[in-house]
């Protein structure tokens, strides 16, 4: 299977973390969720609902689905799992979180993946800062690399050096300060491309310079509304090209993708995504996509 150079192309696999073991029990979701600054606690029975109907979207890409186990220490962040590894040409870079109560989360899925015959290309080390939801791949030889809160230059230069000659263009995007309800705000939250032409981004807070090169690189925009923003209208997951899955309660985006000939998926994700601050992207980390 090739490498996930790709945020659109036809999904091949997939690393996920069901909430049953993300979430553990009630009494563990009592005892995290306000230090983690989830906006509520969520309802484990409804949650698992909620996941459960997740993944059965997800499958109908073909996907080869796994499954990182529950694991003690880590938190009910770890349901998250794009955020602690970087998929890459020459194998999968661990990450180095930039929310401390998360930094067990790299080393387990690193004996997760090679468990699974995934190779380990190296890791970021501290005091360097890098989280997956930073990055997107544009093509094959081209990556943006957002700066901000949860990533830092020392993460960005440890990257660059890890990623060597397979690169030609890294971008680097800062990223604005945005106090919202949760204290995240990865690149991924103000664009998902969802074809190798067609992205949907949030034009308020995404940097003009990085908007006009995205439309010097051919790109059209899908434009999420101020009032679908906080409820992750502009994070949607490419299962392959224009074919997606974003939450619901989001039907300005929802049309607009639909107007440009996307099959949109929906899900409920309340519990799953709503009071932690992660929608579908935030919830997988593609290993592999069909070129």
């Amino acid at each position: 299977m090739t490498p996930a150079l790709s945020e659109h192309a036809p999904l091949a696999s997939v690393l996920v973390k069901h909430a049953r073991d993300a979430f553990v029990d009630d009494d563990a979701i009592a005892s995290q969720w306000k230090r983690l600054n989830f906006s509520g606690p969520p309802n484990f029975s409804r949650a698992i609902d909620e996941y459960d109907r997740f993944l059965e979207i997800v499958a109908t890409s073909g996907c080869e689905m796994v499954y990182l186990p529950q694991k003690h220490g880590l938190t009910l962040d770890s349901i998250y799992t794009r955020d602690a590894s970087v998929v890459t040409a020459a194998g999968v870079i661990l990450g180095s979180m930039g929310k401390a109560s998360r930094a067990g989360e790299p080393p387990a899925q690193d004996d997760e993946l090679r468990s699974n015959g995934w190779r380990i290309a190296g890791s970021i080390a501290p005091p360097g800062r890098l989280e997956g939801g930073d990055l997107v791949w544009l093509d094959q030889k081209t990556l943006a690399v957002g700066q901000g809160a949860r990533t830092n230059p020392e993460g960005i230069r440890q990257l660059k050096e890890l990623l060597g000659n397979s690169l030609e263009e890294l971008i680097v995007v800062p990223l604005p300060h945005y106090p919202g309800q949760h204290d995240v705000m990865h690149l991924m939250s103000l664009i998902s491309p969802v074809d190798r032409d067609l992205a949907v981004v949030y034009s308020r807070l995404l940097p003009n310079a990085f908007r006009q090169t995205l439309l010097r690189r051919g790109y059209r925009f899908v434009e999420v509304p101020d009032e679908e923003f906080d409820t992750m209208g502009c994070n949607v997951l490419a299962l392959g090209p224009r074919q997606c899955v974003m939450l619901s309660g989001n039907p300005t985006t929802r049309a607009a993708l639909e107007q440009e000939g996307a099959r949109v998926h929906v899900y409920d994700g309340n519990e799953i995504s709503l009071k932690g601050g992660g929608g579908p992207t935030c919830l997988t980390r593609p290993l592999a996509r069909v070129e």
